[in-house]
């Protein structure tokens, strides 16, 4: 078990990262009435899910292919190879609609919404603090002139954006509203998609959206998602109310696709180098330290956030997210700990990984970890301390692993 809680080579932080390595457990989560349930948690029970986590103050699923019948590399194969459908209802839809719709989300975010979300279009974009922390990294629907869809990472939007504006000063209404998705991402999702909706579906650019009807339900559709394959979100409208006509019927016009539900992919959003927010990043890290400086634009007029950002920008940042190949059997299964780095030649520790996997485009263990800058270039030699294999070789990469101006999920359909 590791020792050390506090890494001197990286920064301190007001409330530290939990470094020991105290490893899984055997023990049940207790499904209880204070998590929420999403609208498709039955229908993915019954499609084989047996592992959640919690994400948003809601359950989400994890795995549904036994580990004796592929597990996760299984369900990567069909996301990569066919066609898969995922309960991502976690990415609760925070609604910001008024006149001063644009001009509030203009104030959460660091870009300009103005120039960067006309109407109908969609954009990754992030929330910081007056410190200059991340506070969210969701994806931002522009669904009307005068409404925005914050569709939220893991974490309380919905109660800074409120608090934010708690004093009246812009005319919206903030609310949580019943609209869920599901992500349809792979190389057939195009023609699953198509069979549900017609050939306009090939004319969605990439982060573009589309207003229509699934089964006689309303949907907003979206040609986006988290696996950095070419896929799609359908946004139910009244999901409660909904779920039992949509679900099935998807399963139905995609047998043909060999669709598979499965769980998001984390081997494969891990390779492109996709972030996972309490993960690779939290309230306490600043853009610029997990390569989101590009978000920040310091053009643009106020916005929370703007004056630490400006200073943080200037002074430099002490640590990194870095890529890094790394040594040792197959990691099959998701990191319950931050697995230590050290320092090849000393051995001290100097870093720690936030998410590691086995990739099989690399056809070696990849991960993200937090680095001191002495060990940001690319080829810099490390060592990881890994639960099973103890420790083993490590080199920094390029990220994103694969694919990294994101061709294959911009193609042309």
């Amino acid at each position: 078990m590791a020792q050390t809680l506090v890494i001197d080579a990286l920064k301190r932080r007001t409330l530290p990262t939990n470094l020991r390595q105290s490893g899984n457990s055997d023990a049940q989560m207790l499904i209880s009435a204070r998590i929420r349930k999403s609208p498709w948690w039955h229908l993915s029970k019954a499609a084989g899910c047996w592992a959640y986590t919690t994400y948003n103050h809601m359950y989400h699923p994890r795995a549904y292919i036994k580990p004796e019948d592929g597990g996760l590399f299984a369900e990567y194969k069909y996301l990569t190879e066919h066609v898969s459908m995922w309960d991502v209802a976690v990415e609760r839809q925070i609604q910001v609609k008024g006149p001063d719709a644009a001009d509030f989300v203009n104030m959460l975010i660091t870009r300009d919404v103005h120039t960067l979300v006309p109407t109908m279009q969609a954009r990754y974009v992030i929330l910081c603090n007056q410190y200059g922390g991340v506070i969210n990294d969701p994806v931002l629907l522009r669904v009307a002139d005068d409404e925005f869809w914050f569709s939220i990472s893991d974490s309380d939007l919905l109660l800074w954006a409120q608090g934010v504006n708690s004093s009246g000063q812009f005319d919206v209404d903030i609310h949580e509203i019943d609209v869920s998705p599901v992500q349809i991402q792979g190389p057939k999702s195009v023609l699953l998609m198509e069979k549900m909706f017609g050939t306009h579906i090939r004319e969605i650019p990439y982060y573009h959206l589309v207003h229509d009807a699934l089964n006689g339900r309303a949907v907003t559709i979206s040609r986006t998602g988290f696996s950095a394959e070419v896929g799609f979100e359908i946004y139910l409208h009244d999901a409660l109310l909904h779920a039992d006509d949509v679900w099935p019927y998807i399963l139905e016009q995609g047998q043909e696709f060999n669709l598979r539900v499965i769980a998001p992919s984390h081997v494969r959003r891990l390779e492109a180098g996709i972030l996972s927010y309490g993960q690779d990043m939290d309230i306490e890290n600043n853009p610029f330290e997990v390569r989101l400086g590009w978000q920040v634009d310091l053009n643009k007029g106020a916005f929370i956030g703007k004056e630490a950002l400006a200073r943080i920008k200037e002074e430099g940042v002490k640590q990194r997210l870095v890529g890094l190949k790394v040594g040792g059997e197959p990691i099959t299964w998701y990191n319950e700990d931050f697995y230590p780095v050290k320092d090849r030649d000393s051995g001290d520790d100097i870093g720690y990984v936030t998410s590691a996997f086995w990739s099989p485009n690399m056809e070696s263990n990849i991960a993200l970890a937090v680095m001191p800058r002495s060990h940001w270039r690319k080829g810099t030699q490390a060592k990881v301390q890994l639960p099973k294999d103890g420790i083993v070789d490590a080199e920094v990469v390029r990220v994103p692993f694969i694919d990294p101006t994101k061709e294959r999920p911009k193609s042309a359909l």
